[in-house]
């Protein structure tokens, strides 16, 4: 029986200037002849899962950190922010001065001026990803897809990313959305750089139960590999955790086994490791 291989992807398939490794391509080809399924299980929404990732072949995708799952083309898992929650979270958004985009699997779409504030941060991310180009890095090399003027009250978010002026508008931010869920990313605590909202409940783990239940796997058949503290649940819900060498210190203390860097071959020699390939 072969393995169920999930498979973060910024900063674990790809580096964080979404450079893919041939060594990866490499590894997921052969462990899939090998017969192991792989899915990708990342934040991204499927408008940011760009051809190039789709054509190393994949058995499907778990986007929006777990709010949805497909197998094949086939859609087992798709909740969304509503309407009424996307209107609430756009107006509290504009009224804070806060800038951002929303995630949908129909594309990125950015707030009125995102692009000008966000400049600063994403060198500001580059940089701590030890990015030796980071000066040159702009949201439009992060986010090529990203469609600026379009409309912003939507149905069909799965989460919403902005830009922190400080820790305290994460902390308002959540303390006025109890009815989702609140996180940050780009550093911990009071080092983040942007703060997001998506479905209540909603994990990477929680999403691979309904695609093993729907795929009648077993999660004794599973391993993750992940670089973040949102990884860990993805983690700790499968039987075998990887975590990148570039990863953070938490998610490294869960692991049961830390790799090299992702710009360094890190997946191709865990999957080495693990007898994948």
């Amino acid at each position: 029986m072969g393995k169920l291989l999930f498979i973060d992807v910024d900063g674990t398939l790809v580096d964080y200037e979404n450079n893919l490794p041939n060594s990866a391509v490499e590894a997921i080809r052969k462990a899939r002849q090998n017969g192991h399924k792989v899915y990708i299980c990342t934040g991204r929404s499927k408008a940011e899962v760009y051809q190039n990732l789709w054509d190393i072949g994949l058995d499907g995708m778990i986007g929006g950190n777990g709010s949805y799952v497909e197998d094949h083309n086939h859609v087992i898992l798709n909740q969304m922010i509503t309407l009424e929650q996307c209107h609430r979270i756009v107006d509290w958004l504009h009224e804070r001065g806060l800038e951002f985009y929303l995630e949908s699997n129909n594309g990125l779409f950015a707030s009125e001026k995102f692009e000008q504030r966000a400049d600063a941060t994403i060198k500001e991310y580059a940089k701590r990803k030890g990015k030796d180009d980071a000066e040159q890095m702009t949201v439009r090399k992060i986010f090529p897809e990203m469609i600026f003027g379009g409309e912003l009250y939507r149905d069909d978010l799965n989460k919403v990313s902005y830009v922190l002026d400080s820790y305290q508008d994460f902390l308002d931010t959540k303390g006025q959305f109890p009815d989702l869920e609140s996180g940050t990313w780009g550093g911990k605590g009071e080092e983040a750089l942007f703060g997001d909202l998506g479905v209540k409940g909603i994990t990477k783990g929680n999403a691979i139960e309904h695609l093993l239940q729907y795929l009648n796997a077993n999660q004794a058949d599973t391993i993750a590999f992940g670089d973040a503290k949102i990884d860990i649940p993805m983690l700790e819900y499968c039987a075998y955790g990887v975590a990148m060498g570039s990863g953070g210190k938490e998610i490294k203390e869960i692991a049961d086994y830390i790799t090299d860097d992702v710009d360094k071959d890190g997946l191709y020699k865990a999957f080495l490791k693990l007898n994948l390939i």
